[in-house]
């Protein structure tokens, strides 16, 4: 047992047959050592940033997830928007109404009112990766949608995204978690349905 022996001044060691007086230059050093605290902080970093990291990436992809949805879901809100106040969607000829069709989903995927097929090729598209394919338009008196719009005389449009997977960005949480690409990276499917105006 160490103890200050406060008549010497210096540590002790007793045992019942040889007590053991330790210098004070000793006795400095050892409790130096005892108490010393260098490097912990380097320690205590080294376990917690791989979790500050992960976490970090973490909120970085959930907030690119949010951007990716309400992106697309704001395009399609454009696409709907056009379609409801288009005359040629609903009473126009065969070709009119693809036109119109075709014009939504170029407004959809990159701004552009074109009636063109490839009007959205070369072009920036609102999110990396989305096409006219990934554009699903139906309504409710000619082009069945899933699940069916209300029926009656009031005519509705679905504009909808189909087929559009979320992609890994900067970092890849699947590959750094081990978990499964699907458990981060899933179809988007955002939509928005109006109301004929005309």
């Amino acid at each position: 047992m160490w103890f200050r022996s406060d008549d010497v001044g210096s540590l002790q060691v007793r045992d019942e047959m040889n007590p053991i007086k330790i210098p004070d230059y000793m006795e400095h050093w050892l409790t130096r050592i005892t108490r010393r605290e260098d490097g912990s902080s380097t320690i205590e970093l080294a376990i917690i940033f791989p979790i500050l990291v992960l976490l970090f990436v973490g909120t970085a992809e959930l907030g690119r997830l949010f951007y990716t949805y309400t992106t697309l879901s704001k395009a399609t809100a454009v696409g709907a928007r056009y379609l409801s106040t288009s005359r040629n969607v609903v009473n126009g000829t065969s070709t009119e109404k693809a036109n119109a069709k075709q014009e939504a989903k170029n407004l959809v995927v990159c701004g552009i009112k074109s009636t063109s097929s490839t009007a959205c090729n070369g072009q920036t598209p609102v999110v990396p990766g989305l096409t006219t394919a990934n554009v699903s338009i139906c309504d409710n008196y000619a082009t069945a949608c899933s699940p069916a719009l209300a029926g009656g005389s009031v005519k509705y449009f679905k504009v909808e995204i189909t087929g559009y997977t979320y992609s890994a960005g900067v970092f890849n949480l699947a590959q750094k978690t081990g978990l499964a690409s699907s458990t981060f990276y899933f179809t988007l499917k955002p939509g928005t349905e109006a109301r004929w105006m005309q």
